[in-house]
């Protein structure tokens, strides 16, 4: 079946498999590489992209039931905010192997542009689906909190 979607502002039509997963979709057909297949059961937020202007779990959603919509994959997220999250994770070490970093990146971008608390444990609560097997989140918080911080 044919899907048009918008991955990162520009228009994709694809040939997909009723049952295709829309992370499937965007790395076989759209070659948005960051979007990264972990457990493919919704549970380590690796595959986590923005389709219109809420985070879902790519692995679970299916990309026929995307039609029309806007995608946001990380290789998208090319704002000020996002050159903040990126720079802060550089800086409070917050990237290790990298695998959880584009499924981090989208859930800390939603984060602080929706006036998340600065608060650690908020912080913590709001990442709770994005597992990093590496970095113990203490340079992931830090940057998040830094970003949310500088953005008052």
């Amino acid at each position: 079946m044919s899907v048009d979607l918008v991955v990162n502002r520009k228009t994709a039509t694809m040939e997909v498999e009723p049952h295709a997963s829309l992370a499937d979709a965007l790395r076989e057909l759209a070659g948005t590489t960051s979007v990264h297949l972990g457990c493919e059961h919704g549970v380590c937020g690796a595959c986590n992209v923005i389709v219109d202007g809420e985070v879902v779990r790519a692995c679970l959603t299916l990309a026929a039931a995307c039609g029309g919509c806007a995608v946001t994959t990380a290789e998208g997220l090319d704002d000020a905010l996002a050159d903040r999250l990126r720079d802060a994770l550089h800086r409070h070490h917050g990237l290790q192997c990298g695998f959880c970093t584009p499924g981090m990146l989208i859930t800390a971008h939603d984060m602080v542009s929706r006036g998340q608390s600065p608060c650690p444990a908020s912080i913590r609560e709001h990442l709770c689906g994005n597992i990093c097997r590496c970095t113990g989140y203490q340079g992931i918080v830090a940057a998040i909190q830094t970003t949310i911080e500088e953005s008052t």
